[in-house]
């Protein structure tokens, strides 16, 4: 169990940042002001902004924290379980809400359509992630699946896996995306050929590869609109 802390009233006027977003607004305030609000309470020996700062200095950055996992913030001097699961269900919330705004139903008309919609689960991971989204013939999205895992540089998944998994949902077509953990979503060679054997064994079965979209840092590239495949 935390023992409790230094709360947010117990330091200086100039360092509690709920009264700094009541007043300016939540925009107005740093990474680590807005952590503090959401952790609350500090420990003995500091704020909770100054834990949240440390927080951030020690995971890496925002970005490194939103892919930690529970052992991994709680081996953080200051942060419990409680806390951990106090930042972890703030991350969600911002996924949830990002995610949200595609509606239920999601239509794909357009290559922004897809990158919108896996952006925010891809976009902070660390190693490279294959993901299918699985399309009925109006384009409305009928399933999206994570089919493999790779390494930092590599992400390997056979054909086999992709339309084994397009014919259990009964799709017409699909959509292929991975991300880049460099940030950059420029196609590498490896992402080309990897996109020319999907979409000959989708000719053979029956089900179209429509595109393969590569997410980077809030960026994307769309190998369709480039004329790779």
């Amino acid at each position: 169990m935390e023992s409790r802390g230094l709360t947010l009233r117990d330091v200086p006027s100039e360092e509690r940042p709920r009264e700094r977003m009541q007043q300016q607004g939540a925009q107005a305030l740093s990474n680590a002001e807005l952590l503090a609000i959401l952790l609350r309470t500090g420990t003995y020996s500091e704020s909770a902004v100054h834990l949240a700062q440390r927080v951030l200095q020690e995971s890496g950055g925002l970005r490194r924290l939103v892919e930690m996992t529970m052992e991994q913030l709680t081996a953080i001097k200051g942060i419990g379980e409680a806390k951990a699961l106090q930042i972890q269900a703030g991350i969600e919330l911002g996924r949830r809400l990002a995610r949200s705004s595609m509606g239920e139903k999601v239509i794909i008309r357009s290559p922004q359509d897809a990158a919108s919609l896996l952006m925010e689960d891809l976009r902070y991971l660390q190693t490279e992630h294959f993901v299918c989204l699985f399309l009925n013939t109006k384009n409305h999205v009928i399933g999206q699946e994570t089919l493999s895992v790779g390494s930092l540089n590599a992400s390997i998944v056979h054909p086999r896996e992709v339309f084994r998994a397009a014919i259990r949902r009964s799709s017409a077509s699909i959509i292929c995306a991975h991300n880049h953990p460099s940030g950059d979503p420029t196609p590498s060679r490896e992402d080309i050929e990897m996109t020319g054997r999907l979409m000959e064994a989708g000719e053979i079965i029956g089900i179209e590869v429509l595109d393969h979209i590569i997410i980077g840092d809030n960026r994307f590239s769309s190998l369709k609109e480039q004329g790779l495949m």
